[in-house]
């Protein structure tokens, strides 16, 4: 499976694990200037925007770690966007983290709650 595929795969089972959980999604792929946050959803009365990523091996460390500083400041400024662009002014917000680690056919997920 290549990176795009796994990647989409990843995404679509973040959506379903937070569907479960009660979140309502409201936007996939939201891109704002030249970024993109993968989900934007709402948890109770929080917007949530929520970085996804994936990975096969844990040769270069867990899926969550790709999230650096240089990613958050980036998730930050697009979720500025989504709010600018949305008229949203007064709502609590935060940002989630969801790691996929693949193993073969499973796949092993971790959600962080207002992870930065």
């Amino acid at each position: 499976m290549d990176r795009r595929k796994r990647g989409q795969q990843g995404e679509e089972l973040a959506v379903d694990f937070l569907k479960k959980k009660g979140y309502r999604v409201l936007e996939r792929n939201f891109r704002y200037e030249r970024g993109e946050i993968d989900i934007v959803a709402e948890d109770r009365e929080a917007l949530v925007f929520v970085e996804v990523k994936s990975r096969r091996t844990r040769t270069f460390g867990e899926a969550e770690d790709a999230v650096t500083i240089l990613k958050r400041r980036r998730l930050r400024r697009i979720a500025e966007g989504y709010l600018f662009t949305h008229n949203i002014e007064s709502k609590a917000c935060r940002f989630d983290v969801i790691g996929i680690q693949f193993d073969g056919e499973r796949a092993d997920i971790r959600h962080y709650e207002n992870a930065f």
